[in-house]
């Protein structure tokens, strides 16, 4: 299971609705860093102690919102002949459950589509594209550095993966999903 899980694009199974079962609900929260062992395995086996840090954003709980400054965006690409076509002609996502929420990370292939997608992938767009996410809280983040966008997509999954309150209850398909939806994108990326 763990290796068709790690697969791209993700993986999901489609089965009937099985017996009832307890399940567990999962909730992000903050742990303080000196209660939790940082250790580091080397190649070779050994074991080392790393210290924890000394401090982050979010160590203290009225930090916990605290989120760092976004990049600078690269400049637009020139205006152009535009083609609809599905998102998944220019970008890579891959998507998965993080207790209720779903991240969604979307990648472009080249500069060029990176200056495109960064521009043109909002928040509001996303939840465009998504139409279940948009009374959702959606958050992004820019990656620049991989040319890749990451959404996170609170209470998509209700409670947790194990509640199973979607078809697609780890949010495997999420991605996919919003790589087939259609957009207006330059002819010169495809």
């Amino acid at each position: 299971m763990e290796l068709a899980l790690a697969g791209y694009p993700g993986f999901h199974v489609t089965a009937p609705p099985g017996d009832a079962a307890p399940y567990g609900v999962f909730e992000a929260a903050l742990v303080e860093q000196k209660l939790v062992e940082h250790t580091a395995v080397l190649a070779d086996g050994r074991r080392v102690a790393v210290a924890p840090a000394v401090s982050s954003a979010g160590d203290a709980p009225e930090d916990a919102s605290a989120r760092l400054a976004e990049p600078a965006l690269p400049p637009p690409l020139p205006s152009g002949p535009l083609r609809r076509a599905p998102l998944g002609a220019v970008a890579g996502a891959r998507s998965g459950d993080k207790g209720g929420s779903v991240n969604v990370g979307v990648w472009a292939r080249g500069e060029d589509a990176w200056r495109w997608l960064v521009h043109t992938l909002t928040v509001e767009e996303f939840q465009r594209l998504l139409p279940e996410t948009a009374a959702l809280p959606v958050v992004r983040y820019q990656l620049p550095e991989l040319r890749a966008l990451n959404f996170v997509v609170d209470g998509l999954l209700g409670p947790g993966v194990a509640a199973q309150v979607r078809f697609d209850p780890q949010g495997k398909a999420v991605g996919e999903w919003l790589r087939s939806r259609l957009l207006d994108i330059p002819e010169v990326l495809l």
